[in-house]
């Protein structure tokens, strides 16, 4: 699994064939696909129109913004529709539009709504269905007369009026530029950031209350009632102060934890070699680390890397069954490179319920990269990539580490 899965086909990819006078398996599906133009595009037509129409009409009320916001989003599917139409009978294979995040990632209902109504690929898709229709009426009306009248020639016709239907629909149903694609990944990734980090602070508060906050209060009582009895029973109150003592000691270490899986010390004074031996340390099973950087890298780089490699490694400890594992770091070009592998049984799978699938939206959110190899009874290899920052905040050049 990547945490970002990215196609590139491109025209010469999808370049029909030499045009022939002969009715090849080609020109039959651009037959099909120019005589269904007029039927699929007079639906398209009838709908936008409509839609348009009384969204348009209905803007001066609560519920026209909304409905025009919905009507663009059903826009979106007809052109995933032509898409596909496209796919199947004209070999046209473009990248589909990035989703428009729904209102809870984007923030509320009037950034969703906002997002929706400027929604360059629904308003793309609108003007496709509305000059589809005159030509779905010259393609069928040609198409059908070239099958009893232009025979000879129809390959010919055919391949030149299939020709323009790839040209619209690279032009108008593709996503538009990269600068487009990137504007809307990063609106999703912002989702994803704070969600990860409403869901860090319902964990850290969670951990608060059920363990530290608890052991306190328990605290608190203990030493009232020790001090209660200090006269009477100096004896017993020095046996309560002595378990509060116990307490207390307790709350320390959970909060010493806490802290450490916030973001631990040793990170920030000596840097991931020494904070992931530390952590290998903990691991239940042996670790051989390796660190090899340059420099150090951004903080918040060097705090993803370690709460990846922390997260790995108790997988490996609870589910793995393994009897060693290693840990790799090492810079390669712009980007900061992970491998966590062990022996153990594999079959590791990033929707198992192991957290992988939160370390790859994690990463995803930086531009990062997570891929799994984990074959049955062969052990699991998960790498990590990063983009580089160092630590004046500069970001190296674009580009995969190869």
């Amino acid at each position: 699994m990547t945490a970002s899965i990215l196609t590139n086909d491109t025209a010469g990819d999808d370049r029909p064939p030499p045009v022939r006078p002969a009715f090849d398996a080609v020109t039959w599906k651009e037959i099909a696909h120019l005589l269904g133009n007029l039927p699929v595009s007079l639906a398209g037509f009838v709908y936008t129109v409509v839609m348009v129409s009384v969204s348009g009409g209905l803007s001066v009320t609560a519920v026209g913004l909304p409905l025009l916001a919905g009507g663009l989003f059903l826009s979106r599917q007809l052109g995933r529709l032509e898409r596909a139409r496209a796919r199947a009978l004209l070999g046209v294979r473009v990248d589909e539009p990035t989703p428009i995040p729904g209102p809870k990632r984007a923030g509320g209902f009037f950034p969703w709504l906002w997002t929706s109504l400027k929604d360059p690929v629904a308003w793309r898709t609108v003007l496709y269905e509305l000059i589809r229709l005159p030509w779905g009426v010259l393609t069928f009306s040609v198409v059908l007369t070239g099958l009893f009248v232009l025979w000879p020639v129809l390959p010919y016709v055919v391949r030149a009026l299939a020709n323009v239907d790839r040209a619209m629909v690279r032009g108008l149903l593709s996503p538009s530029d990269e600068l487009e694609r990137r504007i809307a990944e990063l609106e999703s990734d912002r989702g994803v950031v704070v969600d990860t980090a409403a869901a860090d602070l319902r964990r850290i508060e969670r951990d608060l209350h059920d363990g530290a906050q608890a052991r306190l209060v328990a605290l608190a009582m203990g030493l009232g009632l020790a001090k209660e009895k200090l006269l009477e029973d100096p004896e017993g109150a020095a046996a309560m102060v002595d378990e509060a003592h116990g307490e207390v000691k307790l709350a320390l270490r959970e909060l010493r934890d806490l802290a450490r899986g916030i973001h631990p010390a040793v990170l920030t004074d000596r840097g991931l070699d020494a904070a992931l031996s530390s952590v290998a340390a903990r691991c239940l099973v042996p670790v051989k680390v390796a660190v090899d950087l340059p420099a150090r890298p951004a903080e918040a780089i060097e705090g993803i890397a370690y709460f990846v490699v922390s997260e790995l490694l108790q997988n490996v400890s609870k589910h793995a069954g393994a009897r060693g594992a290693g840990v790799e770091v090492w810079k390669s070009g712009a980007r900061l490179l992970i491998r966590v592998s062990d022996d153990g049984r594999g079959g590791a799978r990033p929707a198992g319920g192991t957290g992988m699938a939160g370390l790859a939206e994690r990463l995803e959110a930086v531009d990062g990269v997570f891929v799994v190899d984990s074959p049955e009874g062969a052990g699991t290899v998960v790498t990590a990539e990063l983009p580089w920052r160092d630590r004046a905040g500069a970001l190296g050049p674009p580009g995969r580490a190869h």
